[in-house]
């Protein structure tokens, strides 16, 4: 995993690299000075991305040992999509980045007593599909910074929604349609043949992504992963590599 960061990083430097000194070797020609005059404009891109949860607790007297003591192990994953930008103003454009992004995490019930109940996997398969708005600075030479933020609909295919079997039969589930917002900074890096835009960007959950168990659902009846959740939510941090 952390090789394939360093390519993706090493890539990146050397792309830079040759961007500064192809600059000083042509005394700083201004690369593709026509092209963010297009009305609409294509691309892909790849990534990583870090994600976690966000977990409130109910204050109720069931399970009070919980609080707090659910948590969750980071991990990295892909992503990868394409690009539509639509040119709305010299400094603003509107943006659809429709792609997938994998990441798998296990929970950690800390308060159940074996190994059986108290660890849970909980696998990310998505339909990444963002909706942002840029606003760019002016363009100078051959850089110009932007931030991008916005809303975006995510299509969680591995989120066992519809597995009859709970976390009772050791089946975590979650919510199969989500909403999130976006939010980012980044740096358009005009090349000799295309743009290239490495971007941060952090995705945090509207909606609660938990499918509660069948015992949160029934009356009188209490389930040790489940009932102590108010809200559980993705937050994350993306690493995007674009290219126009």
């Amino acid at each position: 995993m952390m090789h394939r960061i360093k390519i993706l990083t090493l890539l990146s430097i050397m792309l830079l690299s040759t961007n500064l000194y192809s600059q000083k070797r042509k005394d700083k020609v201004e690369y593709l000075s026509n092209f963010d005059k297009k009305a609409v404009r294509w691309g892909f891109y790849l990534g990583l991305n870090r994600m976690d949860y966000r977990i409130s607790y109910k204050a109720e007297e069931y399970f009070p040992e919980a609080i707090d003591r659910i948590e969750t192990t980071p991990r990295i994953g892909f992503n990868v999509g394409l690009i539509g930008d639509i040119r709305l103003h010299n400094n603003i454009n509107i943006r659809i980045e429709p792609g997938l992004a994998t990441n798998n995490k296990k929970i950690y019930f800390k308060y159940l007593n074996t190994a059986q109940d108290s660890v849970r996997k909980a696998s990310g398969t998505y339909m990444h599909v963002p909706l942002l708005v840029q606003f760019s600075a002016n363009r100078y030479k051959n850089i110009r910074p932007y931030v991008i933020g916005g809303v975006t609909y995510d299509h969680n295919f591995a989120g066992n929604f519809d597995n009859i079997n709970d976390n009772s039969s050791g089946e975590f589930r979650m919510q199969k349609h989500n909403f999130m917002y976006e939010v980012g900074i980044g740096m358009d890096f005009y090349l000799v043949w295309f743009k290239f835009s490495p971007s941060i960007r952090g995705v945090f959950a509207i909606n609660n992504e938990l499918k509660r168990d069948a015992a949160d659902l029934n009356s009188g009846e209490v389930s040790p992963w489940t009932t102590p959740i108010d809200y559980f939510g993705t937050r994350g941090i993306f690493l995007r590599f674009a290219f126009q």
